[in-house]
């Protein structure tokens, strides 16, 4: 059971996006031990012992500038943890939101969760100032690359020889641009994302 003392972000129909606190993350790592499709698929292992405790506290680059970082859960009617998103505000420059993981129960893949709490996530992230929203999805994840894809996210480069834990992976980086922010103008802010960035 989390605490009860995260402020409800947002709502979609059977679920409450809340802010996670410290005091949750026991409950987030027994969520993510019970769902470690994610990272056998992006890290080649199970979730460690304190994967949870990990997410909530790494660290950025120094030279990375941001606003805040958000760790999200998203609970059912059984007050039962369906979903996990870290999120990053301003990365790199005002406006630029980055989804750093976005994790839906196993059981629940195949339903249409994972769309209708992204598309709550998205309203939210727009209502709070993001004008482009840019993640990070593993080449060869099939799935992953499709749910993006559907949701209007663009690849802008891809990163070779991404060491994760016991995986090298491709990434790919892609983007959404929200309202009439384009991609071009993205680019100009964000030269790292440039597909000729090395």
């Amino acid at each position: 059971m989390l605490s009860g003392m995260e402020p409800i972000l947002f709502e979609v129909e059977g679920y409450r996006a809340i802010e996670l606190v410290d005091d949750d993350i026991p409950i987030i790592q027994t969520f993510l031990e019970n769902n470690p499709e994610y990272f056998l698929s992006a890290e080649g292992c199970p979730p460690t012992d304190s994967q949870a405790k990990e997410e909530f506290e790494s660290e950025l680059p120094e030279e990375w500038a941001f606003t805040s970082k958000h760790a999200i859960g998203f609970v059912d009617a059984s007050e039962e943890v369906t979903g996990f998103a870290t999120i990053v505000s301003d990365l790199f420059t005002g406006g630029v939101w980055h989804i750093g993981l976005l994790i839906v129960s196993t059981d629940k893949h195949g339903q249409g969760v994972a769309r209708d709490l992204y598309e709550g996530l998205e309203h939210w992230l727009k209502a709070s100032g993001a004008k482009w929203l840019r993640l990070g999805v593993i080449a060869g994840n099939t799935r992953a690359e499709r749910f993006w894809e559907r949701n209007g996210y663009l690849e802008t480069r891809r990163r070779y020889g991404v060491v994760m834990r016991d995986a090298i992976q491709t990434v790919r980086v892609m983007v959404k641009p929200l309202g009439e922010a384009g991609l071009g103008e993205y680019l100009n802010l964000v030269s790292r994302d440039h597909p000729d960035a090395s």
